[in-house]
């Protein structure tokens, strides 16, 4: 058990790191899950990706490491053939390089802990655009494949459908991404590292643009009345 000392000085540390500060203890991840259906119990996760954020100096949001990895379905796997028109992907492309499940999930889950322990970070929390539906895939993925370290808080996500909503009026990426300023290619969208890295520069910027509004710290009075 640790002393009285080791205690306070791990405390002290958490308290100085400013990302871990913004959001309670959580680190937040971007991800982006491309499947073959909608099932996450019985549809194959195709493609996975996951984008860390960083703070700087003045207290902003920033896209960090991103990490993709192609997924071999799992063993019996269902692979719907309206899934696979829409992201374009085809799983037995044979100069598709693809790892299998159990193998992108213990990397990926070892990069993001290594991260969380350099920001002093006592969870992850996913962010997604509709992140229910990711957050699904990546659980039943890790239970799926007795992972017992499963860095992500098992229920709560960020979802930036959501908060475009309210920043915005829009809930489709493309469109708020438009909205934001941030170029988008519909040509690239529906690939995991590319609809990951959007969603990034949208949460950073929706964030961002709060703390300029005012909003954060909380201690911090609105522009206007200042």
């Amino acid at each position: 058990m640790p002393d009285k000392k080791t205690e306070e000085t791990t405390g002290k540390e958490k308290a100085d790191s400013p990302l871990a500060n913004r959001f309670r203890g959580f680190l937040p991840v971007v991800v982006d899950v491309e499947c073959g259906g909608f099932n996450n119990q019985t549809d194959a996760i195709l493609e996975i990706a996951a984008v860390t954020v960083g703070m700087d100096e003045n207290g902003l949001l920033r896209p960090e490491d991103t990490w993709f990895f192609r997924v071999q379905p799992f063993p019996g796997a269902n692979l719907e053939e309206s899934a696979l028109k829409f992201t374009g992907i085809d799983p037995h492309h044979p100069l598709r390089i693809a790892h299998e499940e159990p193998e992108v999930f213990r990397e990926l889950f070892k990069n993001i802990r290594k991260k969380m322990k350099a920001e002093n970070c006592t969870r992850a929390i996913l962010v997604g655009h509709n992140a229910h539906f990711d957050h699904g895939f990546v659980n039943a993925a890790a239970e799926r494949n007795s992972m017992k370290r499963n860095p992500f808080h098992p229920f709560s996500s960020l979802d930036t459908a959501s908060m475009s909503a309210l920043a915005f009026g829009q809930t489709v990426l493309s469109r708020a991404c438009e909205a934001a300023g941030i170029d988008f290619s519909n040509e690239e969208a529906h690939s995991a590292r590319y609809d990951a890295e959007k969603t990034a520069e949208l949460f950073c910027y929706i964030i961002n643009r709060w703390q300029a509004l005012g909003g954060w710290p909380l201690d911090a009075a609105p522009a206007h009345e200042k």
